[in-house]
């Protein structure tokens, strides 16, 4: 069993268009923001990662498959799980729901990179500490 990151959003009206309904990219920030909670709650963040390791996360890839709208003041959860993980990069699920009804899920493909832009391994330190959040298939 995996453990999963949760983080709690609220739609506000900037995030909405003009039928009060969420606007498709906004929830691209919304999984951006649940990521960089997860970060920092194993006591990392984007900034320390480059200044510690000189490393930066970035997004390769994201499929997200819209199954329901959100809409203005609804109360969103998005769940976060490391799905998968090699030596540089990792798969994260991500779903956000609102009460049982899912919203959408997405898998995001992270890749660890230096300051030229080039994969490098993730450091021991941070693959520790995610190491509980790990879904059972792990590749390494």
């Amino acid at each position: 069993m995996h453990e999963n990151f949760f983080f709690d959003i609220k739609v506000y009206y900037e995030d909405t268009d003009a039928g009060g309904i969420v606007y498709y990219a906004n929830y691209l920030k919304y999984l951006e923001r649940a990521r960089t909670e997860a970060l920092f709650s194993i006591g990392f963040s984007n900034k320390k990662i480059l200044d510690q390791f000189n490393s930066l996360i970035i997004v390769k890839s994201c499929n997200i498959e819209y199954k329901k709208s959100a809409h203005l003041e609804d109360e969103l959860k998005i769940r976060s799980f490391v799905k998968s993980i090699t030596k540089t990069s990792f798969f994260m699920n991500q779903i956000i729901t609102k009460d049982e009804d899912t919203i959408i899920e997405a898998q995001v493909h992270l890749v660890f990179v230096n300051n030229h832009g080039k994969p490098v391994k993730i450091p021991d330190e941070i693959y520790l500490k995610f190491k509980p959040y790990f879904c059972d298939s792990i590749k390494i």
